[in-house]
């Protein structure tokens, strides 16, 4: 763990470079090769009739920008719940708000006429808000406060609801399973930044409001207790963490569609370089989610080609393996 303030410093620095490095080589890399030349030329002296310089600005930028969007908020939110829930197995995933996101998506192309991911956006997140009130109201105790252990059950029961419904409506429709398969898989390929502009100011929000309840985070590791001695209210607290968490995750299965282990990943890596407080291990987090997923992506482009497997594959070929081994040390633990 690093732990001075130089060490961090210099550990933040070391993950923004290998950010930038995934980032580079998601916008260079692919079944199309792209120089340098024209990379450099396609940012600052863009020429429309360059058919490399098109597959850039076209595809390649907002592809690596959406990626690292994404990655870097489901790392976050990830982090945020762990904290909400002190458990370190929870992650949007886990928690119902990407299966919330996936069954009104599913709901928006069997049942009524949206055909697009542009239309797709605005339920995804629809849908990530509902899952994560009804886990909200099942998760209260007798006198409102949140349990861990029931948060943790109402998001695996609310998943299980989600995905059955989910489903069985794919099942009846079979148009409407083909026509969603990619977003279902988690994908960053074909977004266009159109789709992001819409989603910008929730992002924006998120992260102000990171920024604002960092030492409340802080104190909320101390425990409920604690924060009740500072003059704080616990669950005020965790309801604003919540929104955070809305905001980001619901945004990101939006965007990108279901995308699962970044946010049980990363945690546990930026807590292991920079410890507990949140001051450091949220940035950390977002430069490491940022280029896990630009680097998964890379990859996925590679593994079968010419054909490129959804983003999503990557991230549950490289987490499961990690959920077990988290499990099994928790398990030895108790």
């Amino acid at each position: 763990m690093l732990t001075t303030r130089l060490a961090k410093l210099t550990g933040l620095a070391c993950g923004l470079l290998l950010a930038l490095i995934a980032f580079v080589a998601s916008v260079a890399l692919g079944h199309t090769a792209i120089s340098a030349t024209d990379l450099i030329d396609a940012v600052l002296h863009y020429d429309p009739t360059n058919i490399d310089q098109i597959i850039v600005r076209s595809e390649r930028l907002p592809r690596a920008m959406i990626a690292a969007i994404v990655g870097a908020s489901l790392a976050v939110a990830g982090a945020l719940m762990q904290t909400m829930t002190r458990n370190p197995l929870a992650s949007p995933g886990i928690l119902g708000i990407n299966a919330g996101a996936m069954f009104f998506v599913v709901v928006s192309v069997t049942l009524l006429p949206l055909h697009s991911p542009s239309q797709y956006v605005w339920a995804a997140l629809f849908g990530a808000c509902i899952a994560a009130a009804v886990v909200y109201l099942l998760g209260r105790g007798r006198h409102g406060e949140l349990s861990p252990l029931r948060v943790v059950l109402a998001g695996v029961a609310v998943t299980a609801l989600f995905v059955s419904f989910s489903q069985g409506l794919l099942i009846i429709d079979q148009e409407g399973f083909e026509s969603v398969l990619f977003w279902l898989a988690g994908s960053v390929s074909g977004r266009e930044l159109d789709m992001l502009t819409p989603l910008l100011p929730l992002f924006l929000s998120a992260a102000v409001l990171c920024l604002v309840l960092m030492r409340h985070a802080n104190a909320l590791l101390l425990g409920d207790d604690v924060v009740k001695g500072l003059g704080l209210s616990a669950n005020v607290i965790k309801l604003l963490l919540g929104l955070v968490v809305i905001l980001l995750a619901g945004s990101s299965v939006a965007l990108a569609g279901m995308i699962g282990f970044v946010g049980l990943i990363v945690p546990h890596m930026a807590r292991g370089l920079f410890g507990v407080d949140h001051r450091w291990m949220l940035p950390g987090c977002m430069l490491l989610g940022a280029g896990l997923l630009l680097f998964a992506d890379v990859v996925a482009r590679f593994v079968i080609p010419p054909q490129e497997i959804p983003v999503g594959v990557m991230t549950a070929l490289l987490g499961t393996p990690f959920f077990i081994y988290i499990a099994r040390r928790r398990l030895q633990a108790a």
